[in-house]
């Protein structure tokens, strides 16, 4: 009978992806929180799960819950497949707190291009910081309106409104189409969710490097945040920083050109993830 065992657990997995992609939307609060989980897996996880890394090699990409070629199939990427000193910027943005401007002067600073992933209450609420990012010709990119758990979304229906709600904000804002990049919240997804996404014109962007940033009464100090982006860059790397982080606003100039140091460049998601 010992074949009872592997069938139990491959029952197991199949029964959990349906039940995750058929239960009904909850909505978490208004912060992104990704995980920072070290599980590995060969294939997409089967469920709903946060998107995870596990970082084995300094200076090499950390091995993720998919492959480069698995979420390619969807649009979806996690980092640029290259050997080239190279990295993308982006920003989760929940709701301003007096941070943005900080991390906009920088990044103008150091002519680099950032993509920031907003929700509904961000760009209603901060509609001149929208602006703004519009015209220093950054990225402004699709983080839903209610920062719900999408792998709980069990119709297109419902997961399109999500994404349309907020690139119609941003049109009346800026008079402009939005760039179809997405990111789940709290990087929360199945294989379902990528599809959908996909077959809504969009590319589903993960990470392949961030830290414990988001808390905003418990802030990392610059050096703890130095300790985790500096030796864990790699080329290709998409960064997820949250614009909630004071942190994250005092350092990021010092941050910027300590990459460019190690030989980095800065890369523009909109031009180069293909």
């Amino acid at each position: 009978m010992s074949y009872l065992k592997p069938l139990g657990i491959t029952l197991f997995f199949v029964l959990s992806y349906f039940a995750g992609c058929l239960a009904a939307a909850r909505f978490p609060p208004k912060t992104s929180a990704p995980s920072a989980s070290d599980a590995v897996s060969s294939a997409i996880v089967p469920a709903a799960e946060n998107w995870g890394l596990s970082f084995q090699e300094e200076g090499k990409p950390p091995v993720a819950n998919a492959t480069f070629d698995e979420l390619r199939k969807y649009d979806a990427y996690y980092a640029e497949d290259t050997d080239e000193k190279r990295i993308y910027l982006t920003f989760d943005c929940g709701y301003e707190n007096g941070n943005t401007e900080a991390l906009l002067d920088a990044l103008k600073k150091h002519k680099a291009s950032a993509t920031f992933f907003v929700v509904g209450n961000f760009i209603s609420t901060s509609p001149e910081l929208v602006k703004l990012m519009h015209k220093d010709g950054h990225t402004v990119g699709n983080h839903t309106y209610h920062h719900p758990d999408m792998s709980q979304i069990s119709t297109k229906e419902a997961f399109e409104k999500e994404l349309k709600d907020v690139e119609d904000l941003y049109k009346e804002i800026t008079g402009e189409e939005m760039v179809k990049f997405y990111r789940p919240p709290q990087g929360k997804f199945c294989e379902s969710n990528l599809k959908m996404a996909q077959e809504l014109g969009y590319r589903t962007i993960f990470w392949s490097l961030a830290y414990v940033d988001w808390y905003e009464n418990d802030q990392p100090t610059p050096q703890q945040a130095y300790d985790k982006l500096l030796p864990r860059v790699h080329p290709g790397a998409v960064v997820l920083l949250h614009s909630t982080s004071k942190t994250n606003g005092d350092i990021l100039d010092e941050l910027l050109t300590k990459w460019e140091e190690l030989g980095y460049r800065f890369g523009d998601l909109a031009k180069d993830l293909q």
